[in-house]
């Protein structure tokens, strides 16, 4: 029901933005012989943004866990393109039409103050043309680039390769690999073949271990069901692991029947198993290579935020592992990191996390990233470093509320442990 009222809200906002921009716009095209045909196209676009919020709104009070399909993830990305296109078109809009009120009231009071006659034309000024036309190009940026990113972007897997250098790492495990991915969010997914693809470029990779940073479904364990298979066909030499993120523990069960709880868990992890992960839940896993190891320390969800599961225990996940052993650690939440890890009386190596997405827009150049993550989170991208420890955060290999990804891209992360004394 709380998708169906924000959904409404945002219909009736619709109504409104609908109206101005529909004003704005009408100046640029008036007495134009495009008029007739710009008003029939604006006005059947947003009828279909109605009919559109109108037909979700439906399906989710019938069936708050329907299947996504392609369709309607669709619909769901068109709706939220319009509206963040009329709202940026709007602003600019707002803002002229701000000025143009201000004026006419300087110039109305000059009027009054010098007892001159004035008329409407003189007292506030029309919309200048080309402000409305700078309008309309800066909106068209969310709207195309958006409208990619419901259709393409959100299955855009991109790899991305880091070399990870360490004074303490075991000579056996030079050029050792690691494939991270996380947040898959399985709920969200619209085609399966999509999703293989990503399976396939990650079985490319031929990794020493592959691991799994969290939020495997949205919110009930069913979400993975239609393709366990496939996340089945994962391969690593040297294990697949995985930890719970955020999303993992929002299932629907009694929360006041442990029973129940155990019950509806017990089923979940089952489902890591049967797709051949390895779950550390507060514990650690030995990996030995030529008389040498490393561990794979996972903990359950730990997030600095109000409202995320604090259930990571790092002093029980790395209970008997000797204080000189090199350690990777999985913790869904970056912000574990800070509050945490990289403070812990065992070093923590690597930590590999999650979680941001990197908000699902934005865009990434060398040396420079930009997102309205950023504002969020401290560390929400990408390779940090702070006493000696390392923390990566994946952008995820799903997607969650908007149906698609714009600039950042689903990520496989490709990262090779090397030897500091040996780097170039």
């Amino acid at each position: 029901m709380g998708r169906a009222f924000f959904l409404l809200v945002v219909a009736f906002l619709f109504f409104f933005l609908d109206f101005y921009t529909y004003s704005g716009l009408s100046g640029l095209f008036v007495q134009s012989r495009f008029e007739r045909f710009w008003k029939i196209l604006y006005w059947v676009m947003s009828a279909f943004t109605y009919v559109s919020i109108f037909y979700l709104i439906y399906q989710y009070n019938v069936s708050p866990t329907f299947i996504r399909t392609e369709w309607v993830n669709f619909l769901g990305g068109f709706i939220f393109t319009m509206f963040v296109s009329k709202l940026v078109f709007g602003g600019i809009l707002l803002v002229q039409d701000i000025l143009r009120v201000t004026f006419g009231g300087v110039q109305y009071v000059n009027y009054k103050i010098n007892d001159t006659m004035w008329t409407e034309e003189g007292f506030i000024p029309g919309r200048r043309q080309f402000l409305t036309s700078f309008g309309t190009l800066v909106a068209g940026i969310p709207f195309f680039s958006m409208l990619y990113g419901i259709t393409k972007g959100k299955y855009q897997y991109t790899v991305q390769k880091i070399v990870l250098t360490f004074r303490d790492l075991p000579a056996a495990f030079e050029g050792f690999t690691i494939v991270q991915i996380s947040d898959v969010h399985a709920g969200s997914f619209d085609n399966k073949e999509k999703v293989k693809k990503g399976i396939d470029m990650i079985n490319e990779l031929d990794a020493d271990v592959v691991c799994f940073t969290g939020d495997l479904v949205n919110s009930e364990k069913e979400e993975i069901d239609p393709y366990i298979d496939i996340f089945s066909e994962i391969k690593a030499k040297h294990g697949k692991f995985a930890t719970l993120g955020n999303h993992d523990y929002y299932g629907s069960y009694d929360r006041n029947n442990p029973s129940a709880e155990r019950s509806y868990f017990e089923d979940f992890y089952q489902k890591f198993s049967q797709m051949g992960f390895t779950l550390l839940n507060n514990v650690h896993q030995k990996i030995e290579k030529a008389g040498e190891s490393i561990n794979i320390v996972g903990v359950e969800n730990w997030g600095a935020g109000r409202w995320f599961p604090k259930k990571g225990d790092l002093a029980k996940a790395t209970q008997g592992i000797a204080p000189d052993a090199f350690n990777v650690l999985l913790s869904h939440d970056p912000t574990h990191f800070d509050e945490k890890v990289k403070s812990f009386d065992k070093t923590m190596h690597l930590t590999l996390s999650g979680h941001t997405h990197g908000f699902q827009f934005g865009f990434q150049m060398p040396g420079f990233s930009w997102s309205p993550a950023k504002y969020r989170y401290k560390k929400w991208l990408g390779l940090y470093e702070e006493n000696d420890r390392k923390l990566y955060v994946n952008r995820g290999f799903g997607f969650l509320g908007f149906p698609g990804r714009v600039g950042m891209w689903p990520e496989i992360t490709h990262i090779t442990l090397a030897r500091e004394s040996q780097a170039s």
